[in-house]
């Protein structure tokens, strides 16, 4: 076959010799399982009641949500790509590229947390990638209206002129300059071009100016004028007050004949600001990403969209070609609604002590998914076909007669099926008509683009209305003629000024009001998660989604580091999946009958409901300091056939975990810093996300969505050690003081008891060391850099002490529950 027309792609399912005795050993475990429950139901321990039911109602809870977690995994593939297959099908010397338009999306909020330094390195490695110019357009949302992120962007966009052409001209990676000029390498070795050494110094002096020049716009912001800031017209900023603004677009490369220096064409960059007035809900990240959608549609309008956070660079100068040999293959391409890539860290310490680098869902968990229908997570790095955000249903789907893909199931009373069948299937029906018949419409132009919408078929027109579009895509022509354009593109006989127009219009406060923006269209409102929430609608629509895994990380960013943080940082993942789970959009119950298979659900169950974990996982922790301190146990006197039943749980569980490791290609200590951390976590950060998530459904109590800082430039690894109090370390210190006064007391009991009090003891002492054990890296943060403890902790630390003191001596242990026991010591005294 001629190498042009093979397939783009190749999925590569794990060797047999691998996954087999793996998912022998999941089996054997599951049987092992259900030993286990039988023999502790069926052995109560009567004094001790009370902690042998607790114990049994967590470790029911642990075994359910590990079948949740495990099954998905059942199917793990892995996949490659072939680029020279692309380049030859779509590239033809000669002749134009037929590689697809690509929107690149960039959100930021605030530039004090996110230093524009990181922005401008994310966009630069943009405006560099290995794709065709004309194909490339990049969005920056600047959700804060910050005039900080305004001028650093113009100051990026001049600088692009002359680190563009400099990237592509010696094939650099990565692309972004601050990473690049970081790398400790000796360049020297494989490039021995003078005019490159030459060359090389010379960018990285304009880079070191350019930086001055951004460090200076930073510094300049920290005081802001009593009267506002004022633009260099002398004009007002319009974004002075930052929840009352005008919506602000800016073009800065890709108009007006902007070349580079040595006269090449440069991607689009444009800046915007979407309106914000008092009294509307902007639905923030999920909000700002819409607007882009909609933006982005009116301008350039590319069959597909590339979201990155704004410290998340392009490593990989060849992902965007990575990502359409899935999109474009004429044969699986037409059902992918996007691309996820793993995310990969900077900055990050050798040991990742509260598991920054999350490979055990990266490299094993999604691995998973994508041999069932997909990555869950839609998060930065993830290649999306627009089709699929706009609703529309994947092709060739064939549904049960009456099922639409909104559907809940049929014995929920609160299905509206007969309300959502028209509108979803209609505008299905006039998707495949237009599909057709892209020609005629891209004759009209914008001043009657409203008849091109009706007139297009006269048959199918009464179907779906204009009124029907307005809808669900809200009162712009222009964008609605978009939707229609599965291929992109924008209707000639357009300018750029009514364009401009247009794009002004579509990022107005109210644009969404009565429309289907954030329910059915875009990205889905409803969770400060929104990435999971709107993969989970795509997948119900039938869609499926592929993991690319290239040999050179596509993307890298920085991760907070600090304990502090990281618990936020969990703390708002965990708030959006309780969110997920309180709401109409829960998988328990939503999209049945629809595309999403068995073990797909299976996994977005377990995304929603782990913050569950929490409540048994503190009761399980607690439990060996109370078996320790009242000398009771979870079970009773252990038989030789109960010691064979958690002898094989135990080496399950250690089996389980070593396949996952050499399947998956992670590492132990990375395997052991994600458990470590999934205790820590479960222990705080869980903890609180579910109470907030109850209070935000139940009592309509706000939670503000906190930016996660990002990295500076104050020296490697400096926010390690970084110590910031936060009410999120009450729980793990509690639970970490009160097992070490637990071993101190059963150890100094066994001392007074003799010799045969040992052997009960060293169950509860190995119970309670488990605990310790997984909450060390956090005893870690709390010591930080410093030789003491600080403060805080020494205040919880004597008044925890004090509280179990005084229960110890109300317990008295050494003494009979009966009284002084007196006893003839044997002694003749006369």
């Amino acid at each position: 076959m001629d190498e042009g027309r093979q397939p783009l792609s190749r999925k590569l399912p794990i060797s047999s010799s691998k996954i087999n005795p793996y998912r022998l050993i999941i089996l054997l475990r599951v049987v092992i399982l259900g030993l286990f429950f039988h023999y502790r139901i069926r052995h109560p321990v009567n004094d001790a009641y009370g902690l042998w039911l607790t114990s049994i109602i967590c470790e029911i809870w642990f075994a359910v949500s590990w079948i949740f977690d495990q099954f998905p995994k059942w199917f793990p593939v892995e996949r490659e790509t072939y680029l020279d297959r692309l380049s030859l099908r779509y590239e033809k010397e000669g002749k134009p590229s037929e590689l697809a338009a690509v929107d690149i999306f960039v959100s930021t909020v605030d530039p004090l947390k996110e230093p524009p330094l990181i922005t401008a390195n994310t966009v630069l490695s943009i405006l560099a990638v290995d794709y065709p110019v004309d194909k490339v357009a990049c969005y920056v949302s600047d959700d804060g209206a910050a005039m900080l992120t305004f001028e650093a962007l113009s100051e990026t966009s001049e600088f692009a002129r002359k680190w563009v052409p400099f990237c592509k001209k010696f094939n650099l990676e990565p692309r972004a300059p601050e990473w690049y000029f970081a790398q400790n390498v000796d360049y020297l070795r494989n490039k021995v071009d003078p005019m490159f050494v030459r060359e090389r110094r010379a960018m990285k002096r304009e880079y070191e100016e350019f930086k001055v020049r951004i460090n200076g716009l930073v510094a300049m912001a920290q005081k802001v004028p009593e009267e506002g800031w004022t633009m260099q017209d002398g004009t007002p900023w319009p974004g002075n007050n930052v929840r009352d603004h005008p919506g602000m677009i800016q073009v800065f490369l890709g108009h007006n004949g902007v070349h580079d220096v040595e006269g090449n064409e440069l991607p689009r960059l444009v800046y915007v600001s979407r309106e914000k007035r008092p009294g509307f809900e902007h639905h923030k990240k999920a909000g700002a990403m819409n607007a882009l959608v909609r933006v982005s549609a009116v301008i350039s309008n590319a069959p597909y969209l590339l979201n990155v956070d704004c410290d998340h660079y392009i490593n990989n100068s060849k992902a965007l070609r990575e990502a359409m040999c899935f999109m474009m293959d004429p044969q699986a391409g037409k059902k992918i609604c996007y691309v996820q890539f793993p995310q990969r860290f900077d900055g990050i310490d050798r040991h990742d002590r509260y598991s920054n680098r999350n490979v055990v869902f990266f490299d094993i968990n999604m691995k998973g998914l994508d041999g069932i229908q997909g990555p869950i997570y839609v998060g930065t790095g993830c290649v999306f076909r627009r089709q699929a955000l706009y609703g529309y249903d994947a092709p060739k789907k064939t549904k049960p007669p009456g099922k639409t893909c909104n559907c809940w199931p049929k014995w929920c009373c609160c299905c509206f099926r007969s309300r959502k069948k028209n509108s979803k299937g209609k505008s299905k029906d006039i998707r495949k008509t237009m599909k057709g018949r892209e020609t005629s419409l891209q004759i009209y132009t914008l001043e009657n683009i409203d008849e091109g919408i009706e007139g297009i078929d006269s048959e199918k027109s009464s179907l779906m209305p204009q009124i029907k579009f307005e809808k669900k895509f809200g009162q712009s022509s222009v964008f609605i003629a978009s939707t229609l354009l599965e291929d992109g593109g924008v209707p000639p006989g357009t300018t750029s000024a009514s364009l401009l127009k247009e794009a002004i219009h579509v990022i107005s406060c109210g644009y969404e009001d009565k429309t289907e923006w954030g329910k059915e269209v875009g990205w889905i409102y409803g969770s400060v998660t929104e990435d999971i929430l709107t993969g989970f609608k795509m997948h119900c629509h039938g869609w499926r989604s592929v993991y690319c895994i290239p040999k050179r990380p596509a993307f890298k960013g920085s991760a907070p580091i600090n304990l502090s943080d990281r618990l936020h940082q969990v703390l708002r993942w965990a708030l959006g999946s309780v969110e997920i789970f309180l709401s109409r959009h829960c998988p328990i119950w939503y999209g049945y009958g629809c595309g999403l298979k068995p073990l797909e659900r299976f996994s977005y169950i377990n995304s929603v409901v782990y913050p569950l974990t929490s409540l048994p996982l503190i009761a399980y922790c607690t439990l060996p300091a109370v078996c320790l301190l009242t000398g009771k146990f979870i079970v009773p006197e252990i038989s030789n056939y109960a010691s064979i039943v958690f002898m094989a749980l135990f080496i399950s569980i250690a089996a389980t975990g070593i396949l996952e490791m050499q399947w998956g290609g992670v590492g132990i200590d990375d395997w052991w810093r994600n458990e470590q951390f999934w205790v820590i976590g479960g222990a705080s950060a869980h903890l609180f996300a579910l109470f907030q998530g109850l209070l935000k459904v139940l009592a309509g109590v706000n939670t503000n969505f906190t930016v996660t800082s990002k990295a500076g430039d104050d020296g490697e690894f400096s926010d390690l050690y970084l110590f910031k109090w936060t009410s999120l370390l009450i729980p793990p210190m509690t639970l970490l003081i009160i097992n070490i006064i637990g071993i101190l007391v059963g150890v100094s009991n066994a001392i007074n008891n003799g010799y045969e009090s040992w052997g009960p003891l060293f169950g509860k002492l190995f119970f309670s060391l488990w605990v310790i054990v997984h909450l060390y890296p956090f005893l870690k943060g709390f010591m930080g850099k410093q030789d003491r403890l600080p403060t805080i902790i020494v205040v919880w630390s004597i008044l925890l002490a004090s509280i179990f003191s005084l229960l110890w001596v109300r317990i008295n242990p050494f003494l009979s529950k009966d009284g002084i026991v007196l006893e003839v010591c044997g002694l003749d005294c006369d």
